[in-house]
Formats: structure tokens, C-alpha cells, sequence
């Protein structure tokens, strides 16, 4: 394997192949040396990022199973429950963007259903360099067009995400997936391999030679070399996936089943040992027995491939017969390939040989935390002071807000959601294009918002405000269309975190994060880290995105921000104080990424969205959006849009008439009511403490936004913002 020691080319340090030489009391083999370099990888082990990420709050009235498990429960009452987790497929789609998307897709969908929920929803979030740049269209366009190609074929709507641009992407894009499931409390399952001679089962696809050393190659930075890693993308089945869920829901169903998980990074090595590890167990399992779709395979490989497709049961010796049976039933193989022990011993057979034999907890629970000490950037506090407010005016602040409309990161992302089926299942009630997908619990009155989020151009001038603005943010969202936040699962990319800069980066990102977590009460019950996001020693910005779920009691009571009706009054909810800092207009068209971070009140925040729910709930607003990139008129602008309908708004401005229109804020939202519903609507929110400030009226097919003396500031035809917003990303392919 080249000039390095196989521990060294595996990614395993001096030290840590130390540690592992101590725990063993000898030398481990090449295999057992595999199985350690896997489990101990950034990726399986979380070894730079376990202290920080106890930061988070993970208990909860409504949680059932937090950090931990393959994916988060929470109880959305009458015996139901939601579970949902989101992951990172990064380094794989920077290498092969179609086969590295579709296979993020179909190992977070197996994520869901191996706790026994059937997954219902998907959700991405999806960030690249620029457009004007051929490899990003490249990258982009086959990346979406996995996504598409795996979520549509096995029937599961992709409702929402954000796609970002900006040209730390450039060469390691993130393609970061989300599912949502629904699970009866009483056919919940856990990953363990419980209960002294049960059965293991594999079941599912073949076992090839793709993904071999997958998780380790997402543990190290991409470099020029990468491309020659793309035999370690895994190639994905979404027919097979299909049947897959299917034949484990009616295995679960049924109750035959002790224990089930899917084999994803590090394949049946993880899969195998986290079970066992988490039930305090020893397993035995025989290579020999597994399936195969290539000649010639070693232990090495068949213990190591990410070949997708394929779950790991456990079961009592009386059930495999009718588990076979269900499985021949929807034309899966499924072979038994060991058993649980008592010996807390994870060893590996191939036949009668054993080829490796080392302590299960010394694979999952001997890995190395590393405490790391952060270091603020240079860049930072330079950033931080450098002055923006002195930067001109413009003179046409109505093209301002044709630019901004055009730019990619706020124009609409249909072209690439059109891709997506979002209507399969029949749940979907609110689209994507709103602040959240709301979706149907069939068979109750009820429904769940989803979002995804990030800022992280607010998180690299200041990552802890920058994490709390993504858990604020996405939970407005949820709160415009009258859900309540009931929990979190996040993907926290950064770069290498050996580098102090990086890691302070991430430190600060998680206690931002953590700090509106526990002001806002959602607990974090899933996540992923994902590091080594560099390119030839060049990192990403750092990018936390926050998945979240909502739940309406009433989905009758749902809320969209599309603009309704004319003569409808158009109002603003929350403290309205913009900042150009750090703002999509500074960046855009002054070509600055700089200043202050706008700071988030979260005590003013809590109010905001409990007002915005309970004018939802009651039937008080027509339609709520929140304040986000490219501020006010932005927002404004997408009402319109949306609503096919025009506005006036009479506002006075103090200080600049662009850090009023286009600067960026939290707590503000734009809400709209019926005129006999306005003093109800002032009431509610003066009672809350809230400020409610009234803007102007819907109405016409221009949006006007003037100050009372009569000086237009904006005059735009909706039909012409929207041709800009419509058709800005497409054109670029």
C-alpha cells in the first residue's frame, strides 16, 4: 500500500495505532487494523468534536430518543411520533455528484425506517461555488439531479431546502440530507444487538467493492488526489431501496425483530459493532456467508465495503424462518451471518479461520477524544471593525432590488426543486418556495413543518452569532406558517479541526447554537459533524444548518407568505433595527463581506414567533414571511411575487434609506390581515409586548414603497421582479 505503514495509509495516527497496540496488548492484524481505522475515523468517531457537541441540550418533554441512536424521535402525541436525522455526503459528491447525492439520500431514508418509521418527507441543504464557474454547474447539476433521481424512485417527496453560493465551495461543495419519518410509538426499534445467541441477519443488496473506506476518505481534506478516490463512492439501488423499506417495516410490524440498523458509513464493521456496543454484547460473524456481487473479495473488503442497500438484523433463532420468508417476499436475500455472544468480543470468521478478534468497546468506546484548543482568526476582529456604513448609496435603489432578486441565494430555487417529486404520499399541503413544507398526519387533524438553515457568511464573521441566527431563523420559519419548533437535527460542516482557527470556529458555531436552543426550548436529538472540509488546505466558510420540525395541533390553521387579497393591511412584526453588516446587499453589489454580525435578541425572539403562532392559530393573518437575506424589501418583494399582487407601503426612514430597505435583522416578520382584523391584530401583539409597526396595503401590480412626503424610494411591476427572481438560476445552465 504504498511507502507508508498500513495504519498510516488506513488515516490512523502514530499515536492512535499506539493506543491500539496497548488495548489489544499486541499488534493487530491488517484487518483488525481496518476495522479500528473505520470506527475511529472524525466520521464514526466524533474523536474532535464530543465535548463540544455535549453543549447541546437533548432532553425534552416531547423527546423519546436523542443523540445516539440512528436518528431522533420526538412525540407528537395520540401514540405518533416523528423521527428525523440529517447527514453529510460531502467529499462523495465533490468526487461523483450524482452517485455522491442519491446515496447521501438513500443512507439517511435507511437512518429512518431502521427505527421503525416510515419515512415521509426529505429535505437538503446544498451549497456550491459560483455559477459562472463550469465545475460548479457541473457539480450542481448532477447533484440535484441525484437527488432527484434517487428521492422520486423510491416515492418519497423531497418538500424543502435552501441552496447557497459562494466560492469557498468552489472545489468541496456540501450536499447535506434530511429525512422525516412517522412512527407509532409501539413499533419503535432500536440499533442493538441484544440477547445471548440471537441471530444476526444481513439482508438486502450484494456486497461489492464501492464505498470501501468511505468514512475515512470523508475524514481527511479533498486534494488533488481525490478524484483518484472515486472508486470509494458508493453506487446506489433506489428500487432495491424501496423494497427494502418495505420488507424491514413488515419485519418491525410484526414484531419479529430484537434489534436493526442500516449499514452505512463503514458498512457491517459499524454496523456490527455499534450494535453491539450500545447492548453490551460481543458478536461473531463468518464473511464467508455474506453475499456477495464480486469474485475474489477479502474479509478486508467485504467487512469494509459501503455497498449500499443492506441492513443488519437481530433476531431470535425461532424467527428466522418467517424473516426469510418476508424478505423472499419482496425479492431480497436475507443470510444469517452470526450470532450475538456473551464474551463482549467482536470477532470475525471466515469459515473456520478466525481473521480477527479484538474487544467491542475498545472499537467503540476506545477511541481518542481530543480536546482541542481553539484560536480566534486574524481575520476575525479586521472583519469585525472594518467600517461598512460609509459605502454609497446607490442612486436607483429599485435596480438594488432587482439585483438582489437575481442573485442566486435569494432568486427562486425552483429550478431545482422542480426536479423534486413533492406532491408522492398526497401529504404535502404547503410547497416548496414557502418558509416551511407543512405536510398532512394522515388520519388526524394535525401536521409537521420542516425547514432547513444556515447563514454561513454570518457564521464565518462571527460563527457564535452566526449558529444562533440559524437556530432562530429556522425556527421563525416554522413559526410563519403557525407550527410550533419541537426539535432539532443539524450538520455542522467546517474545515480541518486539527487547525486552532477552524476549531474555534466550530466551538463558537455550537455555543451560539446551543444558547437558542435552550432559549428558544428546542432540543438537539440527531446531528452529524462533518470536517476536513478543505481543498489543498483551503477551507469552506464554516457552514452549521439547522433541520428542524414543527407541529400544528389544526392544519387547517396554516399560514404561507404570498401576499392574498387587495385592501389587505400589510404589517411588521418585531423590533425593526437593520444592520448592513454582514447583509447579501454589502456582499452583492459593494463586493464587501464584512462588519458586524446582526445580533439576535432571543427573549425578543421567543415573543416574535409565540405572537406570529397564536395570530396564525387564530385565524388573525392572511400570510406571514420572515425578514431574511436582502431585508425588507426583499421580503416584501416575495409576498408579491408569490401572491401575484402588488403593494403600497408608506414607511419613514431614519439613517439610510439602503440599510432600511436591504439590510438584514432578526425577529421581524411581515405579516398581512384583513382591515376588520387590523386592531385585533395590533391588540394581540401589544398584549405580547411585541412591537407591530403598519406599513402600507396589498393591492395593484406594483410595489410601491415611498416615505409620507411623497419621495419614492421602490416602484416596481411585479411581473418584471418576478421574471428576475424566476429565471436567474436557470439561466445559468
Amino acid at each position: 500500500m504504498g511507502s507508508k505503514p498500513a495504519w498510516a495509509e488506513m488515516g490512523l495516527t502514530a499515536e492512535e495505532y499506539s493506543r491500539i497496540c496497548d488495548l489489544l496488548g499486541r499488534e493487530p492484524n491488517y484487518l483488525e487494523t481496518g476495522l479500528f481505522a473505520v470506527l475511529w475515523s472524525e466520521h464514526c468517531a466524533y474523536k474532535n468534536s464530543k465535548p463540544v457537541l455535549r453543549l447541546f441540550p437533548t432532553t425534552g418533554p416531547r423527546v423519546i430518543q436523542g443523540p445516539g441512536e440512528n436518528a431522533g424521535i420526538v412525540d407528537i402525541g395520540d401514540g405518533q411520533a416523528v423521527v428525523f436525522k440529517m447527514e453529510s455526503h460531502n467529499h462523495p459528491s465533490a468526487i461523483e455528484p450524482y452517485q455522491g447525492a442519491a446515496t447521501g439520500v438513500g443512507g439517511i431514508v435507511r437512518d429512518i425506517f431502521t427505527m421503525g418509521a416510515r419515512p415521509i418527507a426529505s429535505l437538503n441543504s446544498l451549497r456550491f461555488g459560483s455559477l459562472d464557474n463550469a465545475r460548479v454547474r457541473y457539480l450542481c447539476s448532477g447533484v440535484v439531479a441525484g437527488i432527484a433521481g434517487y428521492g422520486n424512485c423510491i416515492g418519497i417527496p423531497t418538500v424543502g431546502g435552501e441552496v447557497f453560493f459562494h466560492p469557498s465551495y468552489t472545489e468541496n461543495p456540501l450536499v447535506n440530507a434530511m429525512c422525516v419519518g412517522l412512527v407509532d410509538h409501539k413499533d419503535i426499534r432500536l440499533g442493538r444487538a441484544a440477547g445471548v445467541g440471537n441471530l444476526v441477519m444481513l439482508v438486502g443488496a450484494r456486497t461489492g467493492r464501492d464505498g470501501i473506506h468511505g468514512c475515512t476518505f470523508a475524514s481527511e481534506e479533498l486534494s488533488v488526489e481525490s478524484e483518484q478516490r472515486r472508486p470509494a463512492v458508493q453506487v446506489g439501488d433506489p428500487f432495491m431501496e424501496k423494497l427494502l423499506i418495505e420488507a424491514c417495516l413488515e419485519v418491525i410490524r410484526g414484531n419479529y425483530i430484537v434489534g436493526i440498523q442500516d449499514l452505512g458509513a463503514a458498512g457491517l464493521t459499524s454496523s456490527s459493532a455499534e450494535m453491539a456496543g450500545r447492548a453490551g454484547t460481543g458478536i461473531e460473524l463468518d464473511v464467508s456467508l455474506v453475499p456477495r456481487r464480486e469474485k475474489g473479495m477479502t474479509p478486508y473488503e467485504v467487512m469494509l465495503s459501503e455497498s449500499q442497500e443492506r441492513m443488519l438484523l437481530v433476531l431470535e433463532p425461532d424467527k428466522e424462518e418467517p424473516v426469510r420468508k418476508i424478505f423472499e417476499k419482496w425479492g431480497l436475500e436475507a443470510v444469517v451471518i452470526g450470532r450475538v455472544t456473551g464474551d463482549g468480543i467482536y470477532r470475525v470468521r471466515d469459515g473456520e479461520t478466525v481473521v480477527a478478534e479484538v474487544p467491542v468497546k475498545a472499537l467503540t468506546d476506545g477511541a481518542p477524544v481530543y480536546h482541542r484548543r481553539g484560536r480566534e482568526p486574524a481575520y476575525y476582529r479586521e472583519k469585525k471593525i472594518q467600517p461598512v456604513d460609509t459605502v454609497p448609496v446607490p442612486e436607483d435603489l429599485g435596480q438594488v432590488l432587482l439585483q438582489l432578486l437575481a442573485d442566486p441565494n435569494i432568486a427562486s430555487k425552483e429550478w431545482v426543486y422542480r426536479q423534486y417529486d413533492h406532491m408522492v404520499m398526497t401529504n404535502t399541503v404547503v410547497r416548496p418556495g414557502a418558509d416551511a413544507a407543512v405536510l398532512r398526519v394522515k388520519g388526524t387533524g394535525k401536521g409537521i413543518a420542516l425547514t432547513t438553515d444556515g447563514n454561513s457568511r454570518y457564521c464565518y464573521l462571527d460563527p457564535y452569532r452566526g449558529g444562533m441566527a440559524a437556530v432562530a431563523e429556522a425556527a421563525r420559519n416554522l413559526s410563519c406558517v403557525g407550527a410550533e419548533p419541537i426539535g432539532l437535527t443539524d450538520c455542522l460542516n467546517f474545515g480541518n479541526p486539527e487547525k486552532p482557527e477552524i476549531f474555534w470556529q466550530f466551538e463558537e458555531a455550537v455555543k451560539g447554537m446551543s444558547e437558542a436552543c435552550r432559549a428558544l426550548e428546542i432540543p438537539v436529538v440527531s446531528g452529524n459533524v462533518s470536517f476536513y472540509n478543505e481543498t489543498e488546505g483551503e477551507a469552506i466558510y464554516p457552514t452549521p444548518v439547522v433541520g428542524m420540525v414543527g407541529l400544528l395541533q389544526d392544519i387547517a390553521r396554516r399560514c404561507t407568505p404570498d401576499f392574498k387579497d387587495p385592501g389587505d393591511k400589510i404589517l411588521l412584526l418585531g423590533g425593526f433595527s437593520p444592520e448592513l453588516g454582514a447583509s447579501e446587499y454589502l456582499a452583492l453589489v459593494h463586493k464587501i463581506e464584512a462588519g458586524r454580525v446582526p445580533a439576535v435578541d432571543l427573549d425578543l425572539e421567543k415573543r416574535v414567533q409565540a405572537c406570529c403562532r397564536s395570530l396564525v392559530r387564530k385565524g388573525l393573518v392572511k400570510s406571514a414571511h420572515d425578514c431574511s437575506e436582502g431585508g425588507l424589501a426583499v421580503a416584501l418583494a416575495e409576498c408579491s411575487i408569490n401572491g401575484n399582487v402588488g403593494a403600497l407601503l408608506e414607511v419613514e426612514i431614519e439613517g439610510r434609506p439602503d440599510t432600511f430597505l436591504f439590510g438584514e435583522v432578526h425577529s421581524c416578520i411581515v405579516i398581512t390581515c384583513a382591515p376588520r382584523r387590523l386592531a385585533q391584530v395590533e391588540a394581540e401583539a401589544r398584549d405580547k409586548g411585541i412591537p407591530c409597526r403598519l406599513l402600507g396595503e396589498v393591492g395593484g401590480e406594483r410595489l410601491v414603497i415611498r416615505e409620507p412626503g411623497g419621495r419614492v424610494l421602490i416602484d416596481q411591476p411585479v411581473g418584471e421582479m418576478r421574471r428576475v427572481w424566476q429565471e436567474s438560476i436557470g439561466n445559468c445552465f
